[in-house]
């Protein structure tokens, strides 16, 4: 269950990653810590996500949190990288798994199918296309909800 802080924590922190060119990809609030800890996942899409990013990013966010007075008690904010994900989000990684097997979840029913499975072909501003079996597939963007690399089960 998410903590009721979280939306306004990633709502202030979306502009400040957009500032260094990176991107928020989740947060977490672990109240069972004393004091509490305020974890942000950090993702830069032009290049491997380092140390100096999460630097960047502590530094003008916890500026930020202060201001705004979102947590009244004190935390500890930490800043990473979410590390390897299955998730495809930025043109970078549809590039580098292009031709790798992918599950593409949608928010609707397209062509009364909420889930297709097929190999990456490309991804533009308006469609991710796959491979199923030789049919060439083009699901729009906008009903898409998640795309990740499918591992078959064997």
């Amino acid at each position: 269950m998410t903590h009721p802080v979280i939306p306004q924590v990633i709502d202030l922190a979306m502009p400040v990653a957009t500032q260094f060119n990176l991107e928020v990809v989740g947060a977490v609030f672990q109240t069972n810590q004393n004091p509490p800890i305020l974890r942000i996942n950090i993702r830069n899409c032009d290049q491997e996500t380092g140390l100096e990013d999460c630097e960047k990013m502590s530094r003008a966010l916890e500026r930020v949190l202060d201001e705004a007075h979102v947590l009244p008690d004190a935390y500890v904010l930490e800043v990473s990288s979410p590390g390897l994900s299955s998730e495809l989000r930025c043109d970078r990684d549809f590039i580098s798994f292009r031709g790798f097997p992918i599950l593409i979840q949608t928010h609707t029913p397209d062509h009364q199918q909420e889930q297709w499975i097929g190999t990456l072909i490309e991804r533009n501003e308006t469609h991710v296309y796959l491979n199923q079996k030789g049919r060439i597939l083009k699901i729009p963007r906008e009903v898409i909800s998640q795309v990740q690399l499918y591992d078959s089960p064997t």
